[in-house]
C-alpha cells in the first residue's frame, strides 16, 4: 500500500489549533487512491518515526469515523461543521473524513467488483489510520457515524463489525432505502429491487438490526422532522424498541440539509466522548 500527505485542504485559525490534513490512502481493493480528512488534537503527531514512550508525542486518543452524504465527499463533513476542529482540540479526538465515492452507500456491491467501501474501511482504512495517528487502536475507543448515505453506511459497517467499532450513530440516515428504489444509485450497485430484493434486504440497516443484542454497541441516532427519511429513522427505532435494544433516538425540528446536521454532530461527538470516557 502506498500513501501521501497532502498539504492542508483547511487552514486552521488562531481560535482552533487542531490540525487538519488532506491524505490520499490507497485501497488494493479497488486499486485506487481515496482522500481523507484527518482533524487531530493539537498535541497530536503522525507516528512516523513511533513517538518515544513517555513523551508528548505518546499521547492517543480515540477515533470518530464520519461518513459524508450520497453527492458528497471527504470535504463534507470539515465544511458542515468547522466546530469539529474545536471539538477535536476540547475532548481529545481525532476525527477521520473519508471519502466514499458519489454514491456507493458505504457496502460492497455484490455486483460490481470495483465498488468495495465496506472492505477499504474495515480493512484498509482504520489500519492505515492506526498505524499513522496516535489512535488508541480498539474497539473500545472506535466511533463511526454519519449523515444521510453516510448515516446509513455508519450503522451498517458497525452492525457488521462490532469487532471494531463500540459504538455508531447516524443522522438523517438513510437507514432503509428499499422504500426508495430508484433513488440514488442503488440499484446500480444492487441490482433492481424487483430482480435482486436479497440483495436490498440483506444490505439495509433495518434488516441488519435484528442481528443486534443488546449491548452489542452504544447507538445513538437522529433525524429532522421535516427529513423525507423520518419515517425509516422512526421505523428502526421501534424495532430497537421491541428488540430491547438500548440506544438513544432523538427527533428535532428540521430537514435534509447542513443546518440541522451541524446542530447533530455535537450531540452525537459527546455521546461518543462519554463513550470513550466509560471504557468499555
Amino acid at each position: 500500500m502506498k500513501y501521501l500527505l497532502l498539504p492542508l485542504l483547511f487552514l486552521t485559525t488562531k481560535s482552533f489549533a487542531a490540525r487538519v490534513d488532506t491524505i490520499l490512502v490507497h485501497s488494493d481493493a479497488m486499486n485506487k487512491d481515496i482522500k481523507c480528512v484527518v482533524i487531530q488534537p493539537e498535541h497530536a503527531a503522525t507516528l512516523n518515526p513511533a513517538p518515544t514512550p513517555g513523551s508528548e508525542k505518546a499521547t492517543h486518543f480515540p477515533v470518530v469515523y464520519l461518513l459524508h452524504g450520497h453527492g458528497g465527499n471527504y470535504a463534507q463533513w470539515p465544511a458542515t461543521a468547522p466546530q469539529l476542529k474545536k471539538e477535536a482540540d476540547d475532548l481529545g479526538i481525532l476525527f477521520i473524513c473519508p471519502d466514499g465515492g458519489f454514491d456507493s452507500w458505504y457496502f460492497d456491491s455484490p455486483i460490481d467488483p470495483t465498488v468495495r467501501y465496506e472492505t477499504f474501511v474495515t480493512k484498509e482504512l482504520i489500519q492505515y489510520i492506526d498505524t499513522h495517528y496516535p489512535t488508541i487502536p480498539d474497539r473500545a475507543h472506535r466511533a463511526i457515524t454519519g449523515l444521510s448515505m453516510g448515516g446509513h453506511g455508519a450503522l451498517y459497517l458497525a452492525i457488521r463489525h462490532k469487532d471494531l467499532f463500540g459504538a455508531a450513530g447516524a443522522t438523517s440516515g438513510g437507514v432503509d432505502f428499499r422504500p426508495f428504489p430508484n433513488n440514488w444509485g442503488i440499484k446500480k450497485d444492487l441490482g433492481t429491487i424487483t430482480d435482486h430484493k436479497n440483495n436490498w434486504d440483506k444490505n439495509t440497516v433495518y434488516t441488519l438490526a435484528d442481528s443486534l443484542h443488546n449491548g452489542d454497541l452504544k447507538i445513538i441516532f437522529d433525524c429532522g422532522t421535516s427529513d423525507f427519511f423520518i419515517t425509516v429513522n422512526r421505523n428502526l427505532h421501534q424495532k430497537l424498541l421491541e428488540n430491547k435494544i438500548d440506544h438513544d433516538y432523538t427527533e428535532r425540528p428540521g430537514g435534509h440539509n447542513g443546518a440541522y446536521w451541524r446542530n447533530s454532530i455535537d450531540y452525537q461527538v459527546l455521546f461518543f466522548w462519554k463513550y470513550f470516557l466509560s471504557g468499555h
